[in-house]
């Protein structure tokens, strides 16, 4: 399991003007499967994307189609972890250590 955490590199202006392009390519990844839960932070200064993949590299090639990021909006860093526990509505998405 990954974390994404988005942070602005450009003004909120220029982020909106991506805003709709960014929301249907969180839509696009929602019907893959690929992510969970999704959100700005507070203050707005970025996001946080939940997110599921086989592997870092695929993660890698999602966030790289990322609207945001082909704009130069957002810069993403990238957290895998083993999810040992959830709660019952993720049960398929738990790991065990290896």
């Amino acid at each position: 399991m990954f974390v994404l955490e988005l942070s602005y590199t450009a003004p909120l202006d220029a982020v909106d003007a991506v805003l709709p392009d960014h929301v249907a390519w969180l839509d696009e990844q929602y019907e893959k499967g690929l992510f969970l839960a999704s959100g700005r932070k507070e203050p707005r200064d970025g996001g946080v994307i939940l997110a599921v993949a086989g592997n870092r590299a695929r993660i890698e090639e999602i966030v790289a189609g990322d609207p945001f990021v082909t704009a130069g909006v957002c810069a993403y860093r990238v957290t895998e972890f083993v999810a040992t526990k959830t709660a019952p509505e993720l049960a398929r998405h738990r790991q065990t250590l290896g």
